[in-house]
């Protein structure tokens, strides 16, 4: 299991450690298949054990070969888009950026300031006046550019607790709406019975009856969040520290047929290292010669041997018909891209392919595949069942005649049979670094011609 969670850069130094470490371990040269152990004198798949596989127009093998690395003479113009690892966006920049036309000059070293002593979940570490002494400003100053960045996406920073931010994003919602102008008043009178949710000791107090309350209530809960960060942090535009193994030395590769049939797919895992572990047939033999004092150790040496190929060789075999069931899934979603990815599970593979869920878990951690288009990928996009929503999500609002909100979108999808809610459809939206419709609107307005 330890070794099914590696990336192949990741297993070829354990198995360089191994080999170091352990005299009856040997790295033979000659290109031998990973499963059968025949020599292979071409390129390509092992005939054998690649004519065992070829069903259903797919052809998956391990391969004797290291993974490909792009050129070093390759400049960084020739590499595509969406093989360049994503760099980490800044929360600051990303609400700097929404402010651009909003700030005065003066204020803007002022924002920076603010943005930079957030604390993780987007409040204010200081009072406002602790902050105007410190950058000498004036407090109506310091109140203006408080006031900006609390209402940008994600709205609510900035502000001084839980309560204040819930509060800032409902100036963002519809304030002729009953509901929200009696939400103001829950969290601004009732915020400590609203977190216990005691609704009739709400209702009696507001003269409201239960219901209305607790439509507030939910309203609250299911469109707005008390820890704005949050929705940054966790939303996928902060990428995690750039991987190489995804970017550069895919684990599999997925290619087509290459001898023209474009039914065929063929899917090439790669070695860690090129060359063939096996257990020194020499070092075995000589351990019946071994002195007494060796022969505990040299035994050691050998069962630990045997057993390292043994797993290495068990990897190999669940990465092949992992592949061979996730391939013969998601077929389309390989050639035709993230509209028609299918929707599967980590348990339904693992049911297929009979083993425990938490093998295919480990399994796909740590690996990356390269698709016939040039893309490399996180082998877990196999398993995101939004990816197809995000991308109806993206061309809905490449094509919208106006800024349309969240509702919007999730009625246009609702009539193609894709039923979200509208927070999913903020969540997706966030996730794929698309503002929300009124940042999109006054974007649209700045760059509209005077």
């Amino acid at each position: 299991m330890s070794l099914l969670t590696l990336s192949n850069l990741e297993l070829r130094d354990r198995v360089m450690a191994e080999i170091a470490a352990n005299p009856a371990l040997e790295m033979v040269d000659d290109r031998v298949c990973p499963s059968c152990h025949r020599r292979l004198v071409a390129a390509g798949p092992c005939p054998a054990c690649s004519s065992r596989a070829a069903d259903d127009n797919l052809v998956v093998f391990l391969s004797p070969r290291e993974s490909h690395r792009p050129s070093k003479s390759a400049s960084l113009d020739d590499t595509p888009p969406e093989m360049e690892p994503a760099a980490p966006e800044d929360l600051a920049l990303h609400v700097l950026g929404q402010l651009a036309g909003q700030l005065m000059e003066d204020d803007r070293p002022l924002a920076a300031f603010v943005l930079s002593s957030l604390d993780e979940e987007g409040f204010l570490q200081d009072p406002p006046a602790i902050i105007a002494r410190a950058n000498r400003a004036s407090l109506e100053q310091v109140e203006r550019v408080l006031g900006l960045i609390s209402h940008a996406d994600p709205p609510g920073l900035a502000t001084q607790g839980p309560r204040q931010a819930l509060l800032a994003q409902l100036d963002l919602l519809d304030q002729n709406d009953p509901a929200v102008l009696l939400a103001r008043r829950l969290l601004q009178e009732h915020f400590s019975e609203l977190g216990r949710r005691e609704f009739e000791r709400m209702a009696h107090a507001t003269g409201m009856n239960v219901a209305k309350v607790k439509h507030a209530a939910n309203l609250i809960h299911d469109k707005l969040t008390p820890y704005p960060a949050r929705a940054f942090w966790r939303s996928g535009r902060q990428a995690a520290p750039a991987d190489p193994n995804v970017y550069h030395t895919p684990d599999i590769q997925i290619s087509n047929n290459p001898n023209g049939d474009e039914a065929m797919l063929v899917v090439e895992i790669f070695a860690p290292l090129s060359g063939w572990l096996r257990v020194n047939p020499l070092f075995r033999q000589s351990l019946p010669e071994a002195e007494e004092e060796q022969s505990e150790a040299w035994t050691r040496h050998l069962e630990r041997a045997s057993l390292f190929v043994k797993c290495l060789q068990q990897r190999n075999n669940t990465m092949r018909r992992l592949m061979q069931a996730l391939v013969a899934r998601q077929r389309d979603f390989i050639r035709y891209g993230d509209r028609h990815l299918a929707p599967i599970t980590r348990a339904g593979i693992a049911t297929e392919i009979g083993v425990h869920e938490s093998t295919v878990s480990r399994a796909v951690s740590h690996k990356s595949v390269a698709l016939p288009d040039g893309r490399i990928i996180p082998l877990t996009r196999f398993f995101d069942r939004s990816l197809s929503v995000r991308d109806r999500i993206k061309e809905i609002v490449d094509g919208e005649p106006q800024p349309l909100t969240d509702d919007e979108i999730a009625a246009m999808l609702r009539k193609d049979g894709v039923r979200v809610a509208r927070r999913t459809v903020a969540k997706y939206r966030a996730i794929e670094g698309i503002l929300p419709a009124r940042l999109r609107h006054s974007r649209e307005m700045q760059a509209a011609p005077a």
